[in-house]
């Protein structure tokens, strides 16, 4: 992460007035100081910070155009408090980007439509994506997601929406599992495919890679969503962990009006996600000497790895593509059960001295090996 510059603020002190008339008295007969003082600017402590996240979704939501503009350099404080002393400072460097001077450099607009990205995506894809974000194509989406968020609900939440740059960061990646779509009912989506927040139950596609997981690696546990609940914590479908592991779940379109599949699809999001996957595969391509593995699950998602052929294809950095049906209980009779992908992604690993995933959700389940 480059060093950045503390925002500029108005260091003007603010004159106390007094509360009672004898105060108003001894201040009127009270001589000025003549001891000069250094003047210091202010500066935003971490509670600050902090309620002005808890504020990101009803900023979002109700954002218009004739809405002053925020300094972009204090609303990403909270960010700077994380990277402190992260080894983020030296990939802004290897990757020449410098947070604060892309920030400068954005206009009034693009800095009230990208907020949120400056606020909620990860440095380390920042890094990579900043010159995306200023396209044509990707204000455009952004005028249009800010339309839809002040008059419908939208899946995931704003502050959800990017988690998945912030669960595994860009060095960190090992494995990338390609998604479509998010759920579109409430406490499911939550910024990574195939995963659903708590308390809801793991929908039929996620039950079906846990099967597979179960025959990839016997030791592997399902999350019972019967005795999560009895044990007062229901759910079994957030999939943070893998993502914390280095697995990547990221769908095609990252936004989904409630109850409507596919409803934001063909608006930018499929570029923007595009862009991201090659931007990784170049990353590792210069600065390592070892890919990922890639899981392409149904057509789309093979249509999609197809587009990157050549990039992967053009170095002498292995890769892996692992392409099967899509678990969803339409086809994963036709072929998922029995693909191995997830034991064929460890080995894989293990081949390239890198280590394994460890694809157990429940406490004390640990799964590497078959």
């Amino acid at each position: 992460m480059s060093t950045e510059k503390r925002p500029i603020v108005d260091t003007k002190e603010s004159i106390k007035k007094p509360k009672l008339i004898t105060e108003f008295f001894a201040q009127a007969n009270r001589k000025p100081a003549v001891k000069k003082t250094k003047r210091r600017a202010p500066v935003m402590n971490n509670t600050t910070v902090e309620k002005s996240i808890e504020k990101i979704e009803t900023v979002e939501r109700s954002i218009s155009p004739e809405m002053p503009i925020r300094d972009a350099s204090r609303s990403v404080k909270d960010e700077k408090i994380q990277e402190i002393g992260s080894d983020y400072a030296d990939f802004c460097h290897e990757v020449n980007f410098n947070k604060d001077e892309w920030l400068q450099s954005l206009n009034e607009e693009q800095r009230r439509l990208l907020d949120l990205e400056i606020r909620t995506l990860h440095i380390t894809w920042l890094a990579v994506l900043h010159k995306e974000l200023t396209k044509p194509y990707f204000i455009k989406l952004k005028k249009f997601l800010q339309v839809q968020m002040a008059t419908k609900t939208i899946f995931p939440t704003p502050k959800d929406i990017y988690s998945w740059s912030h669960l595994t960061p860009l060095p960190e990646l090992k494995c990338l599992i390609l998604g479509q779509d998010p759920y579109h009912n409430h406490n499911q989506a939550h910024g990574l495919a195939f995963s659903v927040l708590e308390p809801t139950r793991p929908p039929p596609s996620l039950l079906n890679i846990y099967k597979t997981l179960k025959i990839d690696f016997p030791s592997f546990q399902i999350p019972d969503y019967k005795e999560l609940a009895k044990q007062g914590k229901p759910g079994g479908g957030n999939l943070s962990k893998w993502a914390k592991r280095g697995v990547l779940m990221l769908n095609a379109s990252l936004t989904v009006e409630a109850h409507k599949a596919n409803s934001h699809a063909n608006q930018g999001w499929e570029q923007f996600t595009e862009e991201a996957i090659r931007a990784a595969i170049s990353y590792v391509k210069r600065k390592r000497e070892k890919g990922f593995v890639i899981m392409a699950w149904g057509s789309p998602a093979q249509k999609r790895v197809a587009n990157f052929n050549a990039q992967l294809n053009s170095s002498d950095v292995p890769f892996l593509v692992l392409r099967t049906v899509h678990p969803s209980p339409l086809s994963a009779a036709r072929g998922f059960f029995d693909s191995k992908v997830f034991k064929k992604c460890n080995e894989w690993l293990l081949e390239h001295s890198l280590d394994p995933i460890d694809w157990g959700l429940l406490e004390g389940n640990s799964v590497t090996h078959a």
